[in-house]
């Protein structure tokens, strides 16, 4: 197998930066930039069938990852998390083809292994040994553990009121945790200014390119797994925005590759009342996102009141011809325990706002109940039973 990564890119300026060098943001712009692949190579050279016989890991997709050399993979068998038909759920909302893809299988518990396990194995091969990152929660949890597996040093950032679990995650290991008397901004500052004393790797949210990379796997599983197939919906509890911008990544890359076509999924940008920032913005018609002030939200990984991602997430929905829409805490633990008692699935609340959201878009007419919709639950609700 070889990679067919080749670039770096900004996402704005469009700015062209070489892949053998460890930077994180445009230094033109200080925007996104992106992990860019000779597509037109590997539309010749790799097929769908390529997968046939491969790990059912995230790294079945190795050509489309930016780690060139096999050997520096950071591994703790991240990915092909399974999708559940969810039929008594769909019932009782309505939806005749309800679909939940469900993160909590990952190791560490969360879609936060993906992009770990990505960026670390990139950080590996740049031969860097410390890293940072500010973390609502599952990020650091899931850093930790693959800068253990990895042997390196790492530093993450909670806000205090991170769940429990996250936060004794990280401290058992050879991490070094720090609490922070404010939010996920408030931590993010905190480790960038680490990283540039100490000469560390930060990976904050899409400040560097390899998380959404690990991210963007989940797009090219959900069209594996549907047969090279993709749901009419897709619905995606936002925070940062990692995922559903390395969704709609994967499904531009899908396109070029030849290996899906027809009309894209209509993406739905889903965010917690008391931390909406992105639903603010698309329902101003606006690409960029005003800092929300005062973010409350029993959803840790929700509680995020500014990314800087905001105009590629709000991208992806307008493009898509998506929406983007709120629920409420109590929405999210009601839909938590709904999706247990009817399927079995233990959501955390981030996945339980999925749940609230479908009813409320099928309400507005923004989906319809013969549509296929596919929920993304990103964790585990083990990590959040102080608040369930």
């Amino acid at each position: 197998m070889k990679s067919y990564f080749t670039h770096l890119e900004c996402t704005n300026c469009g700015n062209i930066y070489p892949s053998s060098k460890p930077i994180r943001i445009c230094l033109s712009c200080s925007k996104v930039i992106y992990a860019r692949y000779n597509l037109e190579q590997a539309k010749s050279e790799v097929s769908k069938s390529s997968f046939n016989n491969r790990l059912p890991n995230m790294w079945r997709y190795f050509e489309l990852l930016p780690v060139l050399d096999p050997n520096n993979i950071v591994s703790l068998g991240e990915g092909f998390t399974p999708i559940h038909k969810a039929e008594n759920l769909g019932a009782n909302l309505g939806l005749d083809n309800l679909l939940i893809k469900d993160e909590s299988f990952n190791p560490t518990d969360s879609f936060k292994a993906r992009g770990m396990s990505a960026a670390v194995s990139k950080v590996k091969e740049f031969n860097i040994k410390e890293l940072t990152v500010p973390s609502a929660g599952n990020a650091g949890g899931a850093l930790a553990a693959y800068a253990a597996k990895a042997g390196l040093q790492s530093h993450i950032f909670m806000p205090q009121d991170a769940p429990e679990a996250t936060q004794k995650e990280v401290a058992i290991t050879n991490s070094t945790l720090n609490l922070v008397d404010g939010f996920i901004n408030d931590a993010g500052m905190q480790s960038r200014e680490l990283a540039a004393k100490k000469g560390m790797f930060d990976l904050s949210t899409l400040q560097e390119p390899y998380r959404a990379e690990g991210k963007k796997t989940m797009g090219y599983e959900i069209a594996e797994q549907l047969n090279w197939n993709l749901p009419d919906a897709i619905i995606y509890p936002t925070g940062g925005g990692t995922g559903i911008v390395g969704i709609w990544k994967a499904i531009k890359e899908m396109e070029q590759l030849g290996w899906i076509s027809g009309n894209r999924p209509k993406m739905f940008c889903i965010q917690a009342e008391g931390c909406a920032p992105i639903v603010r913005a698309f329902n101003q018609k606006s690409r960029f996102a005003k800092a929300w002030e005062n973010p409350k939200t029993i959803a840790a990984g929700m509680r995020v009141p500014s990314a800087i991602g905001d105009y590629l997430i709000l991208d992806a929905v307008y493009e898509s011809g998506g929406s983007a829409i709120t629920v409420t805490d109590d929405e999210m633990i009601e839909s938590v325990k709904k999706t247990l008692s009817l399927e079995g699935v233990f959501l955390c609340p981030e996945g339980g706002a999925t749940v609230s959201a479908s009813k409320k878009l099928l309400d507005l007419g923004l989906l319809n109940k013969k549509d296929s919709v596919l929920l993304l639950n990103t964790g585990s609700g083990f990590k959040y039973m102080e608040v369930i």
